[in-house]
């Protein structure tokens, strides 16, 4: 034992001579030689590892707890976070993890001189922050990602300083990606634009429309941006432009929902909020995002209150109406019923009110195969299109980071404000035409129009903007918190009467970073309908929202 520590010390003498006598530092002497060093991080196989959960993590916001507050659809099970804003604080860590990522595609791009990787890498940062300011408020920026540097509790940046960090970023990626600078370009590994300089600048340019128009009514600066974008060109014009990521279609790699099961992506249904305004305009969207209901109720006077059977072809038969697969049936499925004794909506789509209490979600409409998570026969659900297990692949099916509907819908609105951006009512009606052409239906334009003619509001603007935002409805929920449009009524079964505008702050923070998670939830507004949890509620109002009066 004694010769143990003999030779220990002999080491530990050498170890301080050789730390002490020369250049090399420990972390030099005790490196891996084969292991991957950071700084030697190929920026073209850092790329996916940003883009791809992003894109998918911001789809997936959109068709859940997004399409839910923002009455899309509605679920017929596990409904909490989806119907009734039962949002309790969540964690962000995912965020920062690709944020990590991010950090790391960035500096090896500006170490080696490669302008179109580091210009991706300030449009995802931006991106990235640009959620979180969205979803929470204030939070880490600033001094974020510098756990090597010993900072493992970083202070909040304020919501303000992060959105003009946003713009900051933008900006100077819009100018990497305007030098032309292709060096180093892997086109598969930019799952976004397969390497296309010019339609990256596009991107950047349009999220800078999207996050200055977010501030621009507590920000005077951020019009003359907006313009100079606008006069440029370069920013999304055409759906064939979108910023778009596809699913292949493989085991790792498909549409989120799966119409698998009876209890699994059945509980998609549509929510009456978006059915009713589609079916008033006669809107064209209706069947492609929608499904006729599974059986439709017909007005009968000869029949007394309700049929409890089914009628396959106008006959009846003694199938009871449970779970049958009618995806590909050509049978008419009915039910007859006497309006003078029982009201039903009869229409050939129809959705749920938003935020009844779930057993009401069950029973809707005359359902009589309630049950959690099943699916509701006098309903509309979502089509196969986004439903089919073996959804692959394909136009519809993408995660749609930013759209030229959302530009012009935005341009419109600011055009209307007095903005010099062109004309309020043709970018109002190219809004309507980009979304179209997403969903195939644009041969149906001209007569759409007629529906929906230009009447100069921004609530109009807004209202069109929120059902061409179907799939991507967080950006519907921006705007409804900074517009207060569209009108939206909110179920008895929700947390408050209104919708909820924020996410709480998750208990990695409130446990670890406890002392300045506190001072940022200071920094919010208790509202009227903050409730038990005050200020760090989903109801609680961020800087953004503060003196507006919106959206309540």
């Amino acid at each position: 034992m004694k010769n143990i520590f003999n030779k220990l010390g002999v080491f530990f003498i050498a170890s301080a001579i050789m730390v002490s006598g020369c250049d090399e530092t420990l972390t030099d002497l005790n490196k891996n030689p084969n292991a991957i060093n950071l700084e030697d991080g190929n920026v073209n196989l850092l790329l996916p590892t940003v883009l791809g959960p992003t894109a998918e993590s911001y789809l997936e916001m959109g068709l859940n707890e997004m399409a839910g507050a923002m009455q899309h659809t509605q679920k017929s099970g596990w409904a909490g976070s989806h119907n009734y804003y039962e949002w309790s604080g969540r964690d962000w860590t995912s965020y920062y993890d690709r944020l990590r990522n991010n950090d790391l595609l960035i500096a090896n791009a500006q170490d080696k001189g490669f302008a179109f990787h580091e210009g991706v890498g300030l449009t995802m940062r931006a991106f990235l922050y640009g959620q979180i300011a969205d979803y929470w408020g204030d939070a880490p920026f600033a001094d974020a990602l510098q756990g090597d540097e010993g900072t493992l509790y970083p202070t909040f940046s304020s919501q303000e300083d992060i959105y003009n960090g946003v713009i900051a970023d933008l900006q100077a990626a819009a100018a990497l990606f305007a030098t032309g600078d292709d060096t180093f370009i892997d086109e598969s590994a930019d799952l976004y634009f397969g390497g296309d300089m010019e339609a990256w600048e596009r991107f950047a340019n349009s999220l800078l429309i999207r996050y200055a128009v977010r501030i621009s009514e507590k920000s005077s600066s951020v019009q003359s941006i907006v313009e100079n974008v606008v006069a440029s060109g370069k920013y999304i014009t055409s759906s064939s432009q979108d910023a778009t990521m596809d699913y292949t279609g493989g085991s790792n790699d498909q549409w989120p929902i799966q119409y698998d099961n009876e209890t699994s992506s059945t509980r998609y249904q549509a929510c009456a909020t978006l059915i009713d305004q589609m079916n008033a305009t006669n809107d064209p969207r209706i069947s492609v995002w929608f499904a006729p209901v599974q059986v439709r109720w017909v007005q009968d006077l000869l029949v007394t209150g309700a049929e409890t059977q089914m009628r396959v072809d106008g006959v009846l038969t003694d199938i009871y109406p449970d779970w049958i697969d009618y995806r590909g049936r050509t049978e008419t499925f009915t039910r007859h019923y006497n309006p003078n004794d029982v009201t039903y909506n009869d229409s050939e789509y129809v959705g749920i009110p938003a935020g009844i209490f779930l057993p009401d979600v069950n029973i809707y409409n005359g359902n009589p195969v309630g049950g959690q998570g099943r699916h509701n026969i006098h309903v509309s659900m979502m089509t196969e299109t986004f439903m089919d297990g073996q959804a692959t692949a394909g136009d519809m099916l993408q995660s749609r980071l930013v759209s030229a509907a959302e530009m012009h819908f935005t341009l419109a609105e600011m055009a209307i404000n007095g903005w010099s951006v062109g004309d309020a009512q043709t970018h109002y009606e190219a809004g309507i035409e980009a979304s179209l052409e997403v969903w195939g239906v644009e041969s149906e334009l001209a007569t759409f129009l007629t529906e929906v003619p230009f009447d100069g509001t921004v609530e109009q603007v807004i209202t069109q903007k929120w059902v061409a935002s179907f799939t991507s409805a967080t950006e519907a929920w921006n705007d409804y918190k900074r517009t207060g449009f569209p009108t939206l009524s909110v179920g008895v079964g929700a947390a408050q009467p209104v919708p909820a505008i924020r996410f709480g702050y998750g208990s990695d923070e409130l446990n670890n970073n406890t002392s300045n998670v506190n001072s940022a939830i200071e920094n919010l507004e208790i509202t009227g309908f903050s409730g038990q949890l005050g200020k760090d509620s989903q109801y609680s109002k961020q800087w953004l929202l503060q003196g507006t009066g919106k959206p309540f």
